[in-house]
């Protein structure tokens, strides 16, 4: 099978061919997350569903969409429900189709991804990749990643306004992803480049996103073969000679599972933390009052970072395959059947937060969903929430006049992660 398989595999593969079927309707309640409007707030259509449709059946697009907290919540832990596409009954044909339009190459070797595998296989690639990428691993880059985000800063001071995302929200996880891998800083645009053609290819996307994003997989599939025998013969204090090393009773991850989990990294950790900075950012000039609040109380940065994750999260979706029929208070998943599970809707759900539309940087007992629930928790949780508390906590006390420059924000068309084209801010 295809490297570039693999690589929409981790992209939410399913919720892309669900939604190029989506079911439009003209009265009733329907989940529409192609709107303009839903791009940039879905929210008020996640409480209708909630309240009228919690189980919800797109009928074209052949899926179910569930909405409240409880149930995304048990989807996520629930081993009847599988992450691997493969279930699908139309996986094979989809893949084909996918040959014929030179997205996937079926010469190309298989890099497989935790994000879209079960047990046994998942928790035999996570108890590995476990051995390397771990809290203390990220206690050691805290220092360094403090400087990269005071260079930024410190740069940006200057210039009296910015584009939040591109000069900023951008840079910094791909500058901290680049190092931990390893990648010399003479590499880094090239690095940053292949970072930005795969994402291109998440959420709703066209054939051109889709072999744009596999040519940039499959190049940087050879960056990291160019070096990693080096790698094997004189290891160093990186994550890709931490994979090559990692062993567990005499297991050890294959080459092509350390390519899966790089890209992996690569891909999670740029676009779920631009989004973080981006979106908590725009919600604190957004509630000026909470941001002056902020400002005032470091100690208030670790909770605030925790609301910007519930409150408008960096991934709003994700999917799973019924494996047999089961049963919600609201109607029944047939067995086989797509199910999508909105992060965003339970993150807003009255029935776990109090007040769920209000951004309160002082909200106790936050238990959001944003990096999921279950087995598949996000690997990188720990390294996303000191870049986003360090990155926020930055901009907060150096750039104390900083104001939006337009009320006109774009946001990307893409209803499964959640972020800003651009964030133009002056001070």
């Amino acid at each position: 099978m295809a490297l570039g398989q693999d690589l929409r595999r981790a992209m939410e593969f399913t919720v892309i061919r669900s939604l190029l079927g989506f079911e439009r309707v003209t009265s009733g309640v329907v989940w529409d997350p192609v709107t303009p409007a839903a791009h940039a707030n879905p929210y008020p259509m996640y409480q209708r569903l909630r309240e009228k449709d919690p189980v919800h059946r797109s009928r074209l697009a052949g899926c179910y969409v569930l909405s409240r907290y409880d149930d995304v919540a048990s989807v996520l832990k629930d081993e009847r429900f599988s992450a691997n596409e493969r279930n699908l009954p139309g996986f094979e044909k989809m893949q084909q189709k996918l040959i014929k339009q030179g997205v996937l190459d079926p010469d190309e070797p298989e890099a497989p991804m935790m994000l879209r595998m079960d047990a046994p296989d998942h928790t035999r690639l996570r108890t590995l990749v476990n051995k390397t990428f771990t809290p203390g691993s990220i206690r050691r880059l805290m220092p360094r990643i403090d400087e990269i985000v005071n260079e930024l800063v410190d740069e940006l001071s200057q210039r009296g306004e910015m584009d939040l995302i591109a000069d900023f929200a951008h840079a910094v996880p791909v500058i901290v992803i680049a190092e931990m891998l390893g990648v010399p800083s003479e590499d880094r645009a090239r690095f940053r480049h292949w970072s930005n053609e795969i994402v291109r290819n998440m959420g709703i996307s066209n054939v051109d996103d889709a072999r744009a994003a596999a040519q940039a997989s499959r190049e940087l599939r050879a960056y990291f073969e160019s070096i990693a025998e080096e790698r094997r013969r004189n290891p160093q204090d990186d994550l890709l000679s931490g994979l090559l090393q990692a062993e567990e009773e005499g297991d050890r991850l294959t080459w092509d599972e350390v390519v899966g989990t790089l890209i992996l990294l690569l891909v999670a950790g740029n676009e779920t933390t631009t989004n973080l900075i981006g979106n908590g950012m725009l919600a604190l000039l957004r509630h000026p009052e909470q941001l002056e609040e902020l400002r005032g109380d470091p100690g208030l940065t670790e909770n605030a970072v925790e609301e910007m994750l519930r409150y408008d999260p960096p991934v709003q979706a994700t999917s799973r395959i019924a494996l047999e029929d089961v049963q919600f208070d609201g109607g029944t998943i047939p067995k086989l059947c797509e199910t999508i599970v909105l992060i965003g809707s339970a993150n807003r759900d009255p029935e776990q937060f109090d007040a769920p539309d209000a951004f309160d940087l002082r909200r106790t007992d936050n238990r959001h969903l944003s990096f999921g629930f279950g087995v598949h928790f996000c690997l990188g949780s720990h390294l996303a929430r000191y870049e986003g508390r360090t990155a926020i906590r930055a901009l907060v006390d150096r750039f104390p006049g900083m104001k939006l420059a337009t009320d006109q924000l774009e946001w990307r068309k893409n209803p499964i992660l959640h972020g800003l084209r651009s964030l133009p801010v002056r001070w």
